[in-house]
């Protein structure tokens, strides 16, 4: 079924757009919040589409009128740079946001307070400067789970909501974390890690990994965005690229939960690294992906075929579509 949708841009500089005619055009929607802000990230209320959340430069907000007006959430995050939201699907009143420098904070008020969590992450590095967290994914069959990818700490898991964690980087091609999905198999799951040099998988719930050694049939081996559809977890989307944020970049499709992977055909090549997607259950066929130097690509049907919409942004860090 083709569900209409809403889509929102997160950008570095120009603050949030919003597209009400499937991207055809756009229109900034960032009242309540400095208009010229970082947003580098997007999530929304499971049951609830017309709330939305941003993690911006100014700290995180929350829109309850699909980003006609957005109010600040008074909390810790508001002199960090928030890179990750998660809205837990289990329980939309609690949210979790990680910043860079590296820290994770939970509210279970609906962010009307946080707390920080005591995962201990590194805060410095030499080539970034500072670490920050750059996916939180809740466990698909753990109530009480969570991951985290660390850029550049590693991966990070919790088995009780977030009071403890697990290191996990044994084995890893590099520490530098970008995305993170799972895939059950018939015997177990498979964990799936992006980093600046490969794609890593695990079979032993994070303890090891294994490169993947993608250098062999993708053009370049720089890894960044990673989702799947929302209806079949076997079907996975990933973002390569030259370079951060780089001059061209690829989108590749695996039907196999990810053991094998072809090469989306685009109606361009990408102007820089595929950075990430939106999906959303209303429709999972509906799929978006975005380069880091602002094109978004669009497919109706599963990622068979692609548009590109109109539209080229400056610099894109997040990007959400919900049902109108």
């Amino acid at each position: 079924m083709t569900t209409n949708a809403i889509i929102f841009v997160g950008t570095v500089g120009e603050g949030v757009f919003r597209s009400d005619d499937g991207g055809q055009s756009f229109t900034r929607r960032s009242s309540g919040m400095f208009v010229e802000c970082d947003v580098r990230a997007l999530a929304s209320h499971p049951a609830q589409p017309q709330v939305i959340y941003a993690g911006t430069s100014e700290g995180v907000f929350r829109s309850e009128d699909r980003g006609n007006h957005w109010t600040r959430l008074d909390s810790p995050m508001n002199h960090l740079v928030t890179w990750a939201l998660l809205v837990d699907p289990h329980d939309p009143a609690t949210l979790y946001a990680g910043t860079r420098p590296a820290h994770l904070f939970r509210s279970t008020d609906a962010g009307r307070s946080w707390t920080q969590l005591g995962v201990t992450l590194a805060q410095q590095c030499n080539n970034i400067i500072y670490n920050r967290i750059t996916t939180i994914i809740a466990d698909p069959h753990d109530s009480q789970g969570l991951w985290l990818g660390v850029e550049i700490d590693a991966v990070r898991r919790s088995r009780d909501g977030g009071a403890t964690w697990t290191a996990l980087e044994q084995g890893l091609s590099s520490r530098d974390i970008h995305a993170l999905a799972i895939v059950p198999t018939a015997n177990g799951r498979r964990i799936l890690a992006t980093t600046n040099n490969d794609l890593n998988v695990s079979i032993d719930e994070g303890a090891t990994w294994q490169p993947q050694q993608v250098h062999r049939e993708f053009q370049w081996p720089y890894c960044r965005g990673l989702t799947s559809r929302v209806d079949d977890p076997q079907v996975l989307f990933l973002g390569n690229g030259d370079a951060p944020p780089g001059q061209a970049g690829a989108l590749y499709r695996s039907t196999d939960g990810g053991c094998n992977w072809d090469r989306a055909e685009l109606p361009c090549v990408p102007n820089s690294t595929i950075w990430g997607f939106a999906t959303h259950p209303a429709d999972p066929a509906h799929i978006l992906a975005y380069s880091v130097s602002g094109e978004i690509f669009q497919s109706r049907d599963g990622g068979t075929r692609w548009t590109r919409f109109p539209r080229i942004f400056g610099e894109i860090r997040a990007l959400l579509w919900v049902p109108a």
